[in-house]
């Protein structure tokens, strides 16, 4: 199934449960509306924002799709920004009167012959508006540049609310007549014949894109065209078919979208004690500068389970790294049995839904490129497969100790923005390392190659290896690999003493180092890490019998203490290892088992209790 069908399908679930917007109309943020009464004369003007919170923001209404803007002059229809619909404008606006002289004549022109009271009314007033009029008390400086319609007084809808000139049935087959032209073509998304889409619709709420939307589909320049077709006649898509894909996915990037469930904790328990909460997740989430959004094919299953799996899609997704409560916590291991149980091949219990594994479902990552939108992965599994690669991803992570701060089990931006990231500032990810991983976790293929490398990277630049989130996805990188059947070795979990890998000997032999001068100097200035790390796990032939000397001198002034003992066996257990001697140089993977090797030591030292060396004395020094 392709990105455009599978949306296509899901406006179908929108509009079974009356969230889709009807052909030719779109969401779009309104402010105002101008009230007018029926000979065309101004009466109020209504302020539709809400201001539930401390700046009043615009609501998304249901308003006639609007016109395709690129530099030409383009009229939306009942409804548009000031420069159009009103002649003015806060900015210099040098093309402003052209605007709303466009938008006038369009009105003139489609109302001219109009028996309904309020389309005549709204021409009336075009016709009779002039841009000074714009003044106070009825207008405000907040108005300028918003989207406004256009309301006649008193005219109430079936639900006896008012309504807008734009929900008039007299207005409906004008809306509709703007969105039939066009040669009749094979549509590749319904597979029928349609009007084709000359133009595709604008995606709006991708991160970092153009405010005024972008494309996911376009050809602007001769280069992208074949055959001497132009435009849309490249890829032949229906009006209705660009209508439905265009509408399901700016719904599920609007970030006031979502689903609500309820989730009920310890469903197994007697009624008194068990504790219920609607959960509401959103379909979309940020990886580096990808905007990704999933969603669920409702064909096989009904509504309400369509929407339990989007929400135990959403916690693959949203991992909670912290658990604040028991309350929290109830939840937390509901999500993990939930997870394990489709992992493997079981029905899910969500409260009292049952979600069944089969169901399939969509992720799409979307990135911005200039006025057009890049597709940087798209996938289709089985929601039980994606539990079982999120399984699987958990696992590959695992180093015992945790990291501080790992919980649950991080989420993807985490992981990164601790390990890749410069400053550990969420801008700084790696672009398109973000898409490769997000690949690599819900598809449970490779972890990218350069998500080791920048890793070890982050190191050599002042990153701290003791934390333990580099040692995790490196051992990731490495454990997915051997897992695979890629390379023969793996990493470790915990601190191994059996294990022969030079690279990982010498990781721990240097946090041995690191404790035996911390341990007869204290605190300084800087460790031996700060200076040696770097050089260490890449030329250790270089670097070792430098920090093995000076060792001697830190290890003979703990003897004299008589805390040595410890250390000096530790030492005597790993250097009896390297039977074959300081390697000159270590490639990429190893590498990271030198960092691996080095964490699970130094979180032994931390762990060891009530060690007694030969004197009878307490040791926890190693």
């Amino acid at each position: 199934m392709t990105i455009l069908q599978a949306l296509s399908g899901y406006y179908d679930r929108m509009a079974a449960r009356g969230d889709a917007e009807p052909p030719g109309f779109s969401r779009e943020k309104i402010s105002f509306a101008v009230v007018i009464d029926r000979d065309g004369g101004l009466v109020d003007v209504v302020d539709l924002r809400d201001t539930t919170g401390k700046k009043p923001v615009a609501v998304l209404r249901d308003v006639p799709a609007g016109a395709k803007r690129t530099v030409a002059v383009a009229p939306n229809l009942f409804w548009d920004k000031t420069a159009y619909s009103l002649g003015v404008t806060a900015a210099e606006g040098k093309r402003t009167a052209q605007e709303h002289r466009a938008f006038r004549d369009l009105h003139a022109k489609l109302l001219a012959e109009s028996g309904d009271e309020g389309l005549a009314a709204l021409r009336l007033f075009l016709e009779s508006w002039t841009p000074d009029r714009f003044t106070a008390p009825r207008f405000s400086t907040d108005m300028l540049d918003t989207n406004i319609v256009f309301r006649l007084d008193g005219d109430t809808g079936p639900n006896g609310k008012p309504r807008f000139i734009h929900d008039r049935p007299a207005a409906l087959p004008l809306i509709e007549a703007r969105g039939v032209a066009g040669n009749a073509i094979h549509c590749l998304v319904s597979g029928v014949e349609a009007p084709m889409a000359r133009l595709h619709p604008a995606i709006k709420g991708v991160d970092g894109a153009q405010t005024m939307g972008a494309a996911l589909v376009s050809f602007n320049l001769d280069a992208f065209e074949s055959y001497g077709r132009a435009q849309g006649a490249n890829a032949p898509t229906g009006q209705a078919a660009a209508f439905r894909y265009g509408a399901a996915l700016n719904r599920l990037l609007d970030r006031n979208s979502g689903s609500r469930v309820q989730l009920v904790a310890g469903a197994h328990l007697d009624p008194s004690r068990r504790r219920s909460r609607e959960v509401r997740h959103r379909h979309r989430f940020r990886l580096g500068d990808t905007t990704t959004v999933f969603w669920v094919d409702g064909s096989d299953v009904g509504e309400e389970e369509a929407a339990a799996a989007e929400a135990t899609l959403a916690s693959i997704f949203e991992t909670v790294d912290r658990v604040d409560d028991d309350h929290d916590s109830a939840y937390a291991a509901q999500v993990r049995v939930m997870l394990e149980s489709l992992a493997q091949g079981r029905p899910a219990a969500f409260g009292e839904l049952r979600i069944p594994p089969g169901v399939r479902v969509h992720v799409l990552g979307l990135a911005p490129n200039a006025a057009r939108l890049s597709v940087r992965f798209w996938m289709t599994e089985t929601l039980g497969h994606l539990a079982g690669h999120a399984r699987n991803h958990a696992a590959d992570c695992r180093v015992e100790p945790a990291p501080h701060l790992w919980g649950a089990g991080p989420a993807i931006n985490r992981l990164l923005v601790k390990t890749t990231a410069a400053q550990e500032k969420w801008e700084n990810i790696p672009p398109l390392l973000a898409g490769e991983m997000a690949r690599a976790v819900l598809g449970g293929g490779r972890y990218p190659w350069t998500l080791l490398s920048t890793a070890i990277m982050r190191l050599r630049a002042g990153d701290d290896p003791g934390s333990g989130w580099h040692a995790a996805v490196i051992r990731a990188v490495l454990a997915r690999d051997h897992r695979l059947g890629i390379t023969k070795d793996g990493a470790p979990m915990s601190v191994d003493k059996q294990e022969t890998n030079p690279a990982y000997r010498l990781g721990r032999l240097f946090a041995l180092l690191e404790a035996a001068q911390y341990n007869a100097l204290g605190r300084v200035n800087a460790t031996i890490r700060d200076r040696y790390f770097g050089a260490a796990s890449a030329t250790p032939a270089g670097v070792f019998p430098l920090l093995l000397r000076g060792a001697q001198n830190h290890l003979a002034s703990l003897r004299k203490e008589g805390k040595a003992g410890g250390l000096e066996r530790d030492l005597e257990e790993v250097m009896g290892g390297l039977a074959t001697g300081l390697p000159r140089s270590l490639r990429l993977e190893d590498q990271g088992r030198f960092v691996i090797g080095y964490y699970h030591q130094r979180a032994a030292r931390f762990t060891k209790k009530d060690v007694v060396d030969e004197q009878g004395n307490d040791d926890a020094s190693n």
